[in-house]
């Protein structure tokens, strides 16, 4: 699949340039000539024998830049003179900050806040512990915890490395839902050390956002800390991938007038994400899978199932099916795919039930190139930035987060998940829903709200409030 100009790797090149000569007009073709897109062009200095222009261009990636101001620098009469990458530019110095709720300027106001004043909230709290999420930062705060053994689509890169990637979660805490979070990267990859650091610092928080932790120790540590913690722990790339296919799916089903309970779904990946998604659809109602994994469909008579593909088998593939992933989508209604690129081609989509529904979910390259999906499928969703239908796990982590914290609850089980799905995909009206929309901007006005009174409602049932 070919790569197009992105402003993940958008440069801004300072350029010095004859102010008598036509080389800014040159500009322009110099870029589009090896494949680059200029975005922007600002006169950063002026003068009567030369000028100072910042270039900034979208690129495919870093050799593909590099390309671009070679280009630039081959225009006659135009000197490069600095090349800075915007992405590392943003990143400088960590995106995210620490500040302070209230001011402190005079003795009055520092009295009050630190010492001596504290010591009354301290004691209020020491003799109520649940004083803690009314009277500190414990009641909008959710810690992001990673060992940085499956970060994005980099592997186990550890946990410095891990952390950019965090920060960047913490801020879309603090966009979409004004809640403070906290990247915490543990240097560790044992599962024991993990659940209990994360129990040790549990006090200071009012939820748990596990993120890039590998599967399958990510399943323990998730279930361990919920049986440890008295706040939620909920492992994004698990649930919230789930929530936002679940949402998704509910609005593909309008749009080809299908059921849950009718149509027959097949997997591909039976992983973190891949196990999250088919429990929460089972929870939903769907009633026919059959999940593949590298090996073929996870059916019973398998003697390489681990405890979870053991309950895979178990638990779906009710014709007990044998074979291969394009055998399962053969006839299917629904393809779900979170395993890797290429694994299926338009022939085997064109196999598929009519108004089949595909989401390849696999990043960056699909299972399934989404142009040739799109000329046998009735809907076409992708983990994606450039094609329509973006499956994104932002869609629903804030909102998720922000209605747990409202209820003030100890826990999130399937019923939340399952209402804010319903909430999510809720937010897509009638007379917005169709193929090329089934799931809103995650720059939807209403989106984390929607989605956070629906968790919190959910949540308030949950506790009998």
């Amino acid at each position: 699949m070919a790569t197009l100009p992105s402003v993940s790797y958008s440069i801004t090149a300072r350029l010095e340039v004859d102010a008598g000569s036509s080389a800014v007009g040159s500009l322009t073709n110099a870029v589009e000539h090896v494949g680059g897109m200029i975005t922007a062009l600002d006169v950063a200095e002026a003068g009567h024998e030369r000028i100072r222009i910042d270039v900034t261009c979208a690129a495919r990636d870093t050799e593909h830049a590099q390309s671009i101001v070679d280009a630039l620098g081959a225009v006659e009469g135009v000197a490069v003179h600095k090349v800075s990458d915007r992405t590392f530019l943003m990143h400088l110095g960590g995106k995210i900050e620490m500040a302070s709720k209230v001011p402190l300027r005079n003795r009055d106001e520092l009295s009050m806040a630190y010492t001596p004043g504290v010591a009354r909230v301290s004691s209020a709290i020491a003799a109520n512990k649940e004083d803690a999420r009314r009277l500190t930062v414990k009641r909008n705060s959710v810690a992001v915890v990673t060992d940085g053994s499956a970060v994005l689509g980099l592997g186990n890169i550890g946990p410095e490395a891990a952390m950019p990637v965090m920060e960047g979660k913490a801020a879309l805490f603090k966009r979409f839902s004004d809640i403070d979070a906290w990247p915490i990267a543990l240097d560790t990859q044992d599962v024991d050390e993990i659940v209990r650091t994360v129990q040790l610092i549990a006090p200071g928080f009012g939820g748990v956002n596990l993120e890039d932790i590998s599967a399958p120790r990510c399943f323990e540590v998730e279930a361990r800390l919920r049986e440890l913690l008295d706040i939620p722990v909920f492992h994004d790339d698990q649930h919230g991938t789930a929530i936002v296919v679940l949402a998704a799916l509910r609005n593909a089903l309008r749009v080809t007038n299908k059921k849950l309970a009718d149509v027959r779904i097949a997997m591909s990946g039976a992983g973190a994400a891949g196990t999250a998604i088919l429990k929460l659809l089972m929870h939903a109602g769907a009633e026919n899978i059959i999940v593949s994994d590298l090996h073929g469909a996870i059916h019973q008579g398998r003697d390489d199932l681990d405890d979870n593909l053991s309950w895979i088998a178990d638990n779906t593939n009710p014709t007990g099916y044998t074979g291969d992933l394009k055998g399962s989508v053969a006839g299917a209604d629904v393809f779900i795919g979170v395993s890797a690129p290429n694994v299926l081609s338009g022939e085997d989509i064109a196999e598929m039930a009519q108004d089949s529904i595909i989401f390849a979910l696999a990043n960056p390259d699909p299972e399934v190139d989404p142009d040739i999906a799109n000329l046998h499928a009735a809907v076409v969703a992708t983990g994606r930035s450039d094609h329509p239908n973006q499956i994104n796990n932002v869609l629903v982590f804030p909102g998720v987060f922000r209605g747990l914290l409202d209820a003030q609850s100890h826990q999130v089980d399937s019923d939340m998940m399952v209402a804010a799905a319903v909430a999510l995909s809720d937010v897509v009206t009638q007379d917005e829903l169709g193929p090329n929309y089934i799931i809103p901007s995650v720059f939807h006005s209403e989106l984390s709200t929607h989605v956070a009174t629906a968790v919190r409602e959910a949540a308030l049932r949950s506790s009998g409030d």
